[in-house]
């Protein structure tokens, strides 16, 4: 393996809890911005071990202004800030890559397998496609699957890597942390670092086809907004309707075409 890809977010860094810590401008940050950074770290000395030779980091977390530079090995390169298009938290992916590794992911909304559960944005109430709740890591293993670049591995909270177990048997996880209603119980965080870098070296040198995510064929989208006004503005989006209101709807059998639309909702 040549490159690999990292989409880093940090409602899954192992202890975070409160919304405080996830955002630049409060006090609370520097230390999960710092221990977002160390897990990402670990998870690239962990590939450059098994010979990766490129390693592309992409922020995706909130001002995507997240990770600490100069904490992470000399040999990756990071992609901080929105461009932005609808690649979003996969923006700088593409099918050169060899594989994926998304670390410090999170519960979709709509689930309770952390405090801070959401999809996309802490403005709706939930995403489905195909009937299916989607999390931001289903979303993006799709784009990966959009560019036949196989998900090698995920680290977040435990209820997250369960369903990624169930979702890509192939993949491997690194669950960090468990939601206990709205407290959280996680791992020491030099031990979420350990187990983060050993899983990811293994996970590189997993056989491609065995990480591949299957994409579908067709897609029926439906998203929920807290605010029934939201769900009336975006229901004039191209293709979309509104089934209810708080939700509308969307089917396309592009996966290109779900991934603008949540770009311009």
């Amino acid at each position: 393996m040549k490159k690999l890809f990292i989409s880093a977010d940090i409602e899954g860094t192992c202890g975070i809890l409160h919304w405080d810590e996830t955002l630049k401008d409060k006090k609370d940050h520097a230390y999960f911005a710092r221990q977002m950074t160390l897990e990402v770290a670990a998870a690239c000395e962990g590939a450059h071990a098994s010979g990766v030779q490129e390693i592309l980091v992409r922020d995706a977390h909130d001002s995507a202004r997240n990770l600490m530079p100069d904490l992470l090995p000399p040999y990756t390169r990071v992609l901080r800030g929105w461009a932005p298009d609808p690649y979003c938290m996969m923006t700088g992916l593409d099918a050169s890559y060899d594989g994926v590794v998304f670390t410090g992911y999170h519960s979709a909304a709509l689930w309770d397998g952390n405090p801070l559960a959401h999809s996309m944005d802490t403005n709706w109430g939930g995403i489905l496609i195909n009937g299916e709740i989607a999390s931001e890591l289903m979303l993006n293993s799709y784009t990966a699957a959009y560019e036949n670049v196989p998900v090698l591995a995920v680290t977040g909270d435990e209820m997250l890597c369960r369903w990624m177990k169930d979702f890509s048997p192939g993949t491997a996880v690194v669950p960090v942390s468990r939601g206990v209603g709205a407290a959280s119980l996680s791992l020491h965080p030099q031990e979420a670092i350990r187990r983060i870098r050993e899983t990811v070296q293994e996970a590189v040198t997993y056989k491609r086809e065995d990480c591949l995510v299957q994409l579908p064929e067709y897609f029926e989208v439906s998203i929920t907004f807290k605010k029934h006004g939201d769900a009336y503005r975006n229901s004039f989006y191209p293709g979309a309707r509104l089934t209810a209101p708080h939700t509308i709807a969307f089917e396309t059998d592009d996966y290109y075409e779900v991934l603008r639309l949540i770009h311009f909702m």
